[in-house]
């Protein structure tokens, strides 16, 4: 998985490139990234950022550390999970999630955590794809895939209902946009901020 997020992330992340930059680009202070995966979201950040990722996959690790140094950044990289967040209560102006919450194993959980880490008024920055709507071919599909999904691609659940996630986790504002991609099992995608209430 590793090695084919570092090699084939180039189509996919032409399809989203507006969306990030609109939402990553300024974004300032301490930064923490779940799941940054081969670090695809660095070139979006303001120079200024504190960024640290917390990626369970250890073999993400080099690719990360490499596209690091390709772009100059100094970067910190820990191990942890979604669930259990490296990193002490209050302690970060924003959180980013891209592509990730179809693959946590508790998404409520991962949602506090979220909450937890961040500052009052701080900003949770997601995009993901999401389930098709109910009785929907797509959604039929998108069912059925699940299983070799969830094998093949590190946990990713195709079918995830993420945006009624999000609402119920207690932000005290979610500001969510949906948009389509042409890629036919994940082409629903969200995109948006939830703010922590101050």
């Amino acid at each position: 998985m590793a090695f084919m997020l570092a090699r084939f992330k180039g189509s996919y992340e032409r399809l989203i490139a507006d969306p990030k930059r609109a939402l990553l680009s300024d974004l300032s202070g301490d930064i923490l990234e779940i799941g940054p995966g081969a670090g695809p979201n660095l070139a979006y950040y303001s120079p200024n950022v504190h960024w640290t990722g917390i990626e369970p996959n250890p073999f993400m690790h080099p690719y990360l550390r490499r596209e690091a140094e390709r772009l100059g950044r100094r970067i910190e990289i820990r191990d942890g999970t979604a669930e259990r967040v490296p990193a002490e209560d209050s302690s970060v102006d924003a959180v980013v999630s891209t592509l990730v919450l179809c693959s946590v194993g508790d998404v409520p959980k991962a949602l506090q955590e979220i909450l937890r880490v961040l500052r009052p008024g701080g900003r949770f920055v997601f995009i993901e794809h999401i389930a098709a709507p109910p009785g929907t071919w797509l959604r039929r599909l998108q069912r059925c895939i699940r299983p070799v999904s969830k094998a093949l691609a590190d946990g990713c659940c195709p079918d995830r209902e993420t945006r009624a996630a999000i609402d119920r986790a207690g932000f005290e504002r979610v500001d969510c946009q949906y948009f389509r991609i042409p890629i036919p099992i994940v082409a629903p995608h969200i995109a948006g901020v939830a703010a922590k209430k101050t």
